[in-house]
């Protein structure tokens, strides 16, 4: 193509216009040429960053920008946060003074609380060098001595108050508790007796809780509520009774259950009862008589009920979202920030605890027989395992780049954090979780398998660095680390001591299989739990371990479960279950480098047909590595394969790197010794 005068003419670059004369003019059009990438390179205007100040002792009148003037609240924080413009804003602050933050109601957020943008992470966190607690609690006040040749103080209770715990300068009040005072035969509405039963004669019958340990399988506490007592018959509460004593069991001939996780009934008297004034004998124990809005109370030794602090949890949940994908809150973070006090009081109901497993319950008037069920029974529920979830003190679903940086997680009534149904790339680093009456943290859920959307996803979670002791502390059937149906998702670096059963149980829906069916398809891949430190756990219940499997966890053994590098030790349970677990339908998992010692159960277990693949093979599964007594012999066929693991009797044959590289690492090892506000 040849260019005419005329285009050549157009297509020329506009000259500069020259406006110096004589020698300036050439300097003049440099510069003038230089001008465009001089504006491309001035630096923009900062983002300013935002910061708000709460205390107990502010007031929401103020201004809240400033430690001299702050907040009073964390919902005018919460209000003043929101209003900003956080796509153009610096960083967000919202910055927490020492002391208790009590909640009336539960402190929600949502899509309008995310940071993003040039704001990054909206961050909730605590003064430096202080302590906030949010609180689900009320204080209790006013204890007298009931008479003077007594050991029992009461105090005067809130008049709607209901609660299950009581705690005393921070430290747990046992309910009331004892043993069963009279011989009793089981019936199909609960029991009778010999004739002139104490119970009778008791205070507040229907408030008289029975405790079952292992009654629906060895893993299980399941706890009813008494209905009414008369001198010859103890008649139980519906429909707790009936979701413990009347699982419907399959026509197969096979003896099991419809939910094939455990038993049909429980068949053995009470192991404990508790909440009577008349147990009310030993030092640290409590009553709550709720017709006469009362507490009554053993102080123990060095306890002045004239000057301690006891609170009594009120509040059910501290912290949530609204659990709507469409309303999904970001970019949110916690540091060091206390939770305590949440309350949880369904198990004083008819529902009462009809436990399936950690702390999985079945409920509903026909959930014996339908519940979870599916396709097995007419009228089940799908999809198949979905029991009822015990909730969180703090719960997030449906949310995005959530994180908890050394926060506490003490004092609580049910589970401590629950990062449920699509939750993705959440973190919890550093975080302390105990004195919680049953799970320390869940993830996921169990009653979406098969999503229908990305959002229905829990993926990408971390949970590194933290401390998990004396969890499951009414509820021993809870697991310190419960994660149910998850992806992509991380258990690393922790250590879990000190709990009544499992450490860390994973996955769901594995149980058809003990009757030659299919576990349930679901979306886990790519979990891995790898350089933990378990120690002196299961001290209560059996047939659970230090990391428990169950269910399908991936497609392949390259996407399957990682259990590597965890150092476990003192499991303590004499019979039942495994160390490194892997249950019902546990499909591709790989057990890699861990080491274990002084245990009084197999350190593996076991080999499952695979009825999934239904081809006559074993549930794929990698074991290499590892160092432990009495582990399984070398294996290579069916899809198992076993090799190089190494026989032990103690500590000192395990090499030292496995060791040292077992739980919290050195930066955050503080955290050992955290103690409560």
């Amino acid at each position: 193509m040849f260019l005419t005068r005329e285009w050549m003419h157009a297509a020329r670059p506009a000259r500069p216009l020259f406006l110096f004369i004589g020698s300036y003019r050439v300097l003049a059009a440099f510069f003038c040429a230089l001008l465009p990438f001089a504006a491309l390179a001035s630096p923009a205007h900062a983002a300013t960053a935002v910061t708000y100040f709460v205390s107990p002792s502010g007031n929401d009148s103020n201004p809240g920008t400033s430690a001299d003037a702050p907040f009073r609240t964390l919902t005018k924080a919460q209000t003043a946060v929101r209003s900003i413009d956080k796509s153009t804003s610096g960083p967000v602050t919202v910055t927490l003074a020492g002391g208790v933050y009590r909640l009336a109601k539960t402190l929600t957020f949502s899509s309008e609380d995310s940071g993003g943008g040039t704001a990054g992470t909206v961050w909730w966190k605590a003064a430096s060098g202080q302590t906030p607690v949010i609180s689900g609690g009320v204080q209790v006040t006013g204890w007298t001595r009931i008479n003077t040749d007594s050991s029992i103080w009461s105090a005067p209770a809130p008049s709607s108050l209901d609660t299950r715990q009581l705690y005393v300068n921070g430290v747990r009040a046992q309910r009331a508790t004892g043993s069963l005072p009279v011989s009793v035969t089981q019936t199909a509405t609960g029991y009778t007796t010999a004739s002139g039963d104490p119970m009778a004669g008791w205070r507040n019958r229907s408030a008289i809780e029975f405790v079952y340990r292992g009654g629906l399988g060895l893993w299980t506490e399941p706890r009813c509520p008494v209905a009414s007592v008369t001198s010859t018959a103890i008649t139980m509460a519906q429909p707790c009774w009936n979701n413990s004593t009347q699982r419907v069991m399959r026509a197969d001939d096979s003896g099991r259950t419809y939910n094939l996780v455990g038993r049909k009934s429980i068949t053995e008297a009470p192991t404990a009862v508790e909440n009577a004034y008349e147990l009310l004998d030993k030092p640290g124990e409590f009553y709550l008589d709720k017709t006469e809005h009362r507490f009554y109370y053993i102080p123990r030794s060095g306890e002045n009920l004239s000057t301690a602090d006891v609170e009594a949890p009120s509040l059910d949940t501290l912290v949530a979202t609204s659990g709507k994908a469409s309303d999904e809150p970001s970019h949110i973070g916690f540091q060091g920030i206390q939770f305590s006090y949440a309350n949880y009081t369904t198990s004083n109901t008819g529902t009462g605890f009809s436990e399936i497993q950690a702390t999985y319950q079945v409920t509903g008037t026909t959930g014996y027989a339908t519940q979870g069920l599916c396709t097995f029974v007419s009228g089940g529920t799908c999809p198949y395992g979905n029991w009822t979830k015990m909730p969180g003190a703090v719960r997030f679903t449906y949310d995005k780049n959530i994180h908890f940086d050394h926060d506490y997680f003490v004092h609580l009534g049910a589970a401590g954090l629950d990062l449920g149904n699509g939750s993705q790339n959440d973190t919890v680093t550093a975080c302390v979780f105990t004195d919680i009456s049953g799970n320390g943290l869940d993830l996921g859920g169990v009653d979406i398998p098969q999503p229908s959307s990305s959002a229905q996803h829990t993926s990408g979670i971390t949970v590194k660095d933290s401390h998990f002791y004396d969890t499951a502390a009414e509820y021993h059937g809870g697991v310190a680390v419960d994660a149910g149906y998850i992806e992509t998702s991380t258990i690393t670096h922790n250590q879990i001591d000190h709990v009544p059963y499992t450490a860390i149980s994973i996955g769901w829906g594995g149980w058809p299989d003990k009757v030659s069916l299919p576990a349930q398809p679901n979306y886990s891949n790519s979990n891995t739990i790898s350089y933990n430190l378990i120690h002196d756990h299961m001290s209560l219940l059996g047939d659970g371990g230090a990391v428990y499997t169950n269910g399908i966890t991936g497609t392949s053994m390259t996407n399957g479960e990682k259990v590597v590098g965890n150092v476990v030790h003192d499991q303590l349970n004499t019979s039942g279950g495994h160390v490194l677990y892997t249950d019902n339908g546990a499909t591709y998992v790989s057990i890699l480098g861990n080491a274990v010692w002084n245990i009084n159960v197999s350190p593996w277990g076991s080999k499952h047909v695979n009825y999934t693949a239904g081809d006559g093979t074993y549930d794929p599964t990698d074991i290499e590595g590892n160092y432990w007594p009495n582990g399984p012999s070398d294996y290579d066929n069916k899809r198992v394969l076993i090799k190089d693991n190494h026989a032990i009797t103690g500590a000192a044959q395990v090499p030292s790197s496995i060791i040292a590289a077992g739980g919290i690492e050195s930066p955050y090892r503080a955290i050992l010794s955290w103690q409560p506000a």
